[in-house]
């Protein structure tokens, strides 16, 4: 297939895709580390990374051998089967976490999906609580887990037996009881602005479930493969979850979920209550191996802290940034009134070849690949700097 010009690709979409997608006017061609390089040759600083999918950055070379290696050896064999990479894989996430089992899938929502299946079928009926500003994916049940207008209301009605919690501890503790399936939320909130949430609503979270048998369920889907600066979020908050949720980076760039439990829900589950076709494939599972492991190295994960801290410090020097947040390098900035973080956004890409995120009016996120050093760090803020 011969290459495409910009202009070649807009006209391809207008005419035959669903529009869904409000693309910036940049065709991307290559990726290496932190950097990547249009259509016109222009190099990239990359400080999203996919939405946090790509942790270990562009064409990491251990996950381009895993994948070179197996795609010519066996690319699908269905889970009618047993493959290697699937079941060392679901080790090593058991392994890495909760001390459970695993099922594999193919993206985030996926995984939240399973969550819920795996909730309501150890309490048939029950309700599922989520909170305030959350985003739990855009299939059905995970839809209706995200309370947000915008993205409901036009499919309504939606599953039921879902309700929404503020953000607080009482009303946490209030609403929990003998019919609730689970807790499911976010440690940090990353699609509505990189919020943590407060370790006494997570404590609060914990002794609700304990009390009433409900299940605790933490979607790391953004937050965990080392985000945080530990190998999950959960490490960081005075609890331990029932079960978790994890995708993006774990994959390495490619597409894959996975629910992983705690001893406790291991078996709930049974053969002919769950399951995907392409779910925890040879050629996904054994780069999602190499993704592991590196994103678990102790060494790197001190980084994450370290280059966190730098980056939340120097953002915060930035004269138009209000308040900056978050853990390790996942970070959001709310901008002073009257800047546009759309518009901040897009003029940092167009113009210093910057690639960040505006998740909101006021708000830009910041996910950069962990492997970034501290002079690309700075020199991110400097790039950003330059706008203000």
């Amino acid at each position: 297939m011969s290459p495409s010009s910009l202009p070649d690709l807009q006209e391809l979409e207008r005419r035959y895709a669903i529009g869904t997608y409000a693309r910036a006017p940049v065709q991307f061609v290559r990726g290496s580390g932190v950097r990547l390089w249009d259509s016109d040759g222009n190099e990239y600083l990359d400080f999203l990374a996919g939405i946090s999918v790509l942790n270990v950055g562009h064409c990491h070379p251990r996950i381009v051998a895993a994948v070179r290696d197996q795609v010519g050896l066996l690319t699908h064999a269905t889970n009618l089967f047993y493959t290697a990479p699937a079941m060392r894989l679901s080790q090593a996430l058991s392994d890495s976490s909760l001390g459970g089992k695993v099922f594999l899938c193919n993206s985030g929502a996926e995984a939240n999906e399973a969550a819920i299946k795996l909730a309501r079928r150890a309490r048939p009926g029950g309700k599922i609580l989520v909170l305030q500003e959350a985003f739990h994916g855009r299939t059905y049940g995970a839809l209706s887990a995200t309370p947000q207008e915008s993205k409901q209301a036009p499919f309504a009605p939606l599953v039921p037996g879902f309700e929404v919690l503020a953000k607080d501890p009482a009303t946490l503790l209030a609403a929990v009881d003998e019919d609730t399936a689970a807790v499911l939320l976010e440690p940090i909130q990353g699609e509505t602005g990189i919020h943590p949430l407060s370790d006494d609503l997570i404590r609060a979270a914990r002794e609700a479930c304990d009390r009433s048998g409900a299940a605790l369920i933490f979607d790391e889907i953004q937050t965990g493969m080392g985000r945080t600066g530990t190998m999950w979020a959960y490490e960081q908050t005075p609890v331990v979850p029932d079960a978790m949720t994890s995708a993006k980076a774990l994959g390495g760039g490619l597409p894959i979920g996975a629910l992983i439990t705690g001893p406790g829900l291991a078996d709930v589950l049974q053969p002919g209550d769950h399951g995907s076709t392409f779910a925890g494939g040879p050629l996904v599972a054994s780069a999602a191996l190499e993704a592991v492991a590196i994103c678990s190295d102790p060494g790197l994960l001190e980084s994450v802290r370290a280059l966190g801290e730098r980056l939340s410090t120097g953002l915060a020097e930035l004269p138009a940034v209000a308040t900056v947040r978050g853990r390790g390098l996942m970070v959001g900035i709310d901008l002073r009134e009257g800047v546009s973080a759309t518009g901040l956004a897009q003029r940092a890409l167009l113009e210093q070849r910057l690639v960040v995120n505006a998740t909101g009016p006021a708000t830009i996120r910041f996910e950069p690949p962990l492997i970034v050093s501290a002079p690309e760090i700075d020199e991110a803020v400097a790039r950003l700097g330059a706008l203000m």
